[in-house]
């Protein structure tokens, strides 16, 4: 019998543990090179994201143990930048065989991530403060969605009139996790929205909705970068950049490349229970509260 090894695994695992600290401290403003000792001040960010991509991928894990489908440990992917990771997937290595089972393991990673990312955010934004945009250097700001414009809202409150709110490095890493979370549950393909899709709505309507969304995800973007150009500098244009954001179409270009098909289940007629349709549209309202249209803007 072959041994299982886990030593990839477990490498990219403490990689992504180091570039998540060394995000966390970037966001403080430390130069992490001359002062390496203050690493441990990226703890907070580092702990929370990690939490929130950990459960979300080891729920899909137990899940697919649950519906005896052999599944890969977490790959986690590091990257030198002010999220610190580009996530984080396992690997099936056996067809999942009901639309029972597709739902629990489609579903089961954003709903396990998103309520450990609604706990960080929560905390993050009571540690927020709201400051004066004049004093501060802004380089990034951040979309918001439904579900971290109300809870920034009700914690933070509304900032008046040439003001934002600043957020803590936990915050951050609770919209990084609702961000992760949205991305997943793009119902196209086999992410974990496809999964959910082609369980709730079968192949064909599938593939129509993973069309679909991939091309207007592709066009949104290709806009976005036309809209770059001197020709389209007048007001309505200037308007209509600030609901477009660019990175859709590496997204898209990417879906396309993975393949927006999904493949068949080995028992479809076996009925797919009441309570799993809840589950498959528990998470698709996830995918609504999660979602941001214009994630990142760059202020210069």
């Amino acid at each position: 019998m072959k041994k299982k090894g886990y030593t990839v695994q477990i490498v990219l695992f403490l990689l992504t543990v180091i570039s998540t600290l060394v995000a966390g401290t970037l966001q403080k403003g430390i130069n992490i090179i001359s002062e390496p000792q203050r690493i441990v001040e990226g703890v907070p960010f580092s702990l929370s994201l990690m939490a929130i991509l950990l459960t979300h991928e080891l729920s899909h894990y137990f899940a697919s143990k649950l519906n005896h489908t052999e599944a890969t440990l977490p790959y986690f992917i590091p990257a030198p930048s002010i999220f610190g990771t580009f996530g984080a997937f396992i690997k099936m290595k056996s067809p999942i065989t009901t639309r029972k089972a597709l739902i629990e393991i489609g579903a089961s990673g954003p709903i396990g991530g998103f309520l450990v990312a609604l706990v960080v955010t929560i905390y993050g934004l009571s540690l927020s403060r709201v400051v004066d945009l004049s004093s501060e250097q802004v380089g990034l700001v951040l979309g918001d969605s439904i579900i971290f414009s109300i809870l920034s809202r009700i914690i933070v409150g509304v900032p008046p009139e040439g003001k934002d709110v600043l957020l803590h490095p936990v915050a951050f890493a609770g919209w990084i996790g609702f961000f992760v979370t949205a991305m997943n549950l793009l119902p196209i393909g086999q992410l974990d929205g496809g999964h959910i899709s082609f369980a709730l709505f079968g192949h064909r309507r599938h593939r129509r909705i993973s069309f679909f969304l991939a091309t207007t995800l592709a066009l949104v973007g290709i806009s976005r970068l036309y809209l770059y150009s001197d020709i389209f500098s007048s007001g309505i244009f200037n308007t209509l950049r600030n609901y477009l954001w660019e990175g859709w179409a590496v997204w898209a270009f990417l879906l396309f490349m993975l393949g927006i098909e999904h493949p068949p289940v080995m028992f479809w007629e076996e009925p797919l229970p009441r309570s799993r349709m809840i589950m498959g549209y528990i998470a698709l309202a996830i995918f609504i509260l999660t979602f941001v249209p214009v994630p990142i803007k760059v202020v210069q």
